[in-house]
């Protein structure tokens, strides 16, 4: 029996040995292979940001309210990947090529995104932004050397509204491209256009846009036919052709979220959350995530939460972009009014149309700014306007749906964008906007 126990212990020490080493070497194996997970240079950073828990709105509501941390983008913030997507459909498609100019009118953080992520492509940036725009966005514009255009704002019908700029500007670069010989350009076209070019304009704008029922809508098909007809000059020394990014309407828009983010919550959540909420300016990360939710379980609840002067409440509510009193003729020309920055429309783009929700909240400004006092205060969260007026919809919807669930959301950027007014002192008092709550009392019962 000595014989054979000591045979049993040898045995049993060699297992320990063996299973110790095979537990061992995949540990290393392991952290090797973290090691080796290296992003494939600032285009390989996006994405697969963070879902965070947070634990303030978590305990007030007994949901369980989690966050997309999409301001630990390289360029700050969820639209690090509509950029991507944009310019990688436009290259592949041959619409943009390496070496041209996009082009973007952004009032948001589309246009920091496309100045960031343009050099990785091998393209140069044009932004066109409405002058009255956060100052600190324009000198992270120029800071990250894309060419700056600031133009007074007006409506989306006039063709001098920023984003119709942009789209011009995307179409000088086409034709001066197209030209035999390409042209040295001056300067001072920059801020305005030839007379030439006004006259193509005029000619094409009918074509171009279509109104549909109030609605603006953009013929993508005939642009880039109808920019080669004509010439005119575009800034810089030589041009290898433009293209409109045109964030609104260009469903890679939708597709980035509906590919990317979409996923990257399914999975970090395993499949089990019950709502997902978020405003809209295009329209395309509600929209992408909200059909890629629904198509993996059609009962996930998906809602809009919408800011002052914004038209989508009451297309998601009622059907129609206007109340009875504003249909009346009574809607100003400008009618925004609110410290939110990047969110809120007064139409429904191609990929708004794409959403698929359940129901939508209005917002307001004090709500905004109460609450993003509130995240700092209580979880460490700096975050702009629409994240703020976002996690306010997260208790929208958490308040419907009763303690138990667990509902998502989307941190767009963070504050740093939002000093000279959303988190300015002086000019939250001059708009009777200074936070004073002490929790979550200004969202009152509902």
């Amino acid at each position: 029996m000595g014989f054979f126990s000591q045979n049993a212990v040898f045995a049993g020490v060699l297992a320990i040995a063996f299973l110790s080493h095979f537990i061992l070497f995949n540990v290393y194996e392991k952290r090797r292979s973290k090691k080796r997970s290296v992003a494939d240079g600032v285009i390989g950073a996006i994405g697969n940001t963070p879902l965070i828990k947070i634990k303030s709105l978590s305990n007030a509501t007994g949901c369980e309210i989690l966050a997309k941390a999409e301001f630990l983008n390289p360029g700050g913030s969820v639209k690090d990947r509509v950029a991507a997507k944009i310019i990688q459909e436009a290259l592949q498609s041959g619409e943009l090529v390496k070496g041209g100019v996009i082009t973007e009118g952004s009032a948001g953080s589309t246009a920091v995104s496309l100045a960031t992520v343009a050099p990785a492509y091998g393209c140069k940036c044009h932004v066109v932004i409405p002058d009255d725009a956060a100052i600190e966005k324009a000198q992270i514009l120029e800071a990250l050397g894309a060419t700056v255009e600031r133009v007074r704002p007006v409506s989306i019908t006039h063709k001098d509204h920023f984003v119709n700029v942009a789209r011009r500007r995307a179409m000088e670069a086409t034709i001066c491209a197209n030209e035999k010989e390409v042209k040295p350009c001056k300067n001072e076209n920059l801020m305005g256009s030839s007379d030439s070019f006004n006259d193509f304009y005029d000619k094409v704008e009918s074509e171009l846009y279509k109104t549909v029922n109030g609605q603006i809508l953009v013929d993508h098909s005939k642009l880039v036919k109808e920019s080669s007809d004509s010439s005119t000059n575009f800034s810089g020394n030589e041009s290898k052709g433009g293209y409109f990014a045109d964030q609104f309407e260009n469903l890679a828009n939708f597709r980035a979220h509906y590919e990317g983010t979409g996923p990257e919550i399914w999975e970090q959540t395993g499949g089990s959350l019950h709502a997902f909420v978020a405003a809209a300016g295009t329209g395309g990360t509600l929209a992408g995530i909200s059909c890629f939710l629904k198509d993996k379980v059609s009962d996930i609840k998906c809602f809009l939460i919408d800011p002052p002067g914004s038209g989508l409440f009451n297309k998601v509510t009622r059907g129609v972009m206007y109340t009875r009193e504003e249909a009346e003729g009574k809607r100003l020309k400008n009618p925004f009014d609110t410290i939110t920055e990047g969110i809120g429309i007064n139409r429904v783009t191609r990929n708004f149309q794409m959403a698929r929700l359940d129901g939508a909240f209005r917002g307001t400004d004090m709500e905004a700014v109460e609450m993003s006092r509130f995240l700092l205060k209580n979880d460490g969260l700096f975050v702009g306007s629409s994240s703020a007026m976002n996690c306010v919809g997260a208790v929208r919807v958490a308040r419907l749906l009763g303690p138990g669930h667990t509902i998502v959301t989307i941190l767009c950027d963070s504050g740093m964008r939002h000093l000279s007014k959303f988190y300015n002192p002086q000019y939250l008092s001059a708009h009777n906007l200074t936070p004073c709550a002490s929790g979550l009392e200004f969202l009152g019962n509902t």
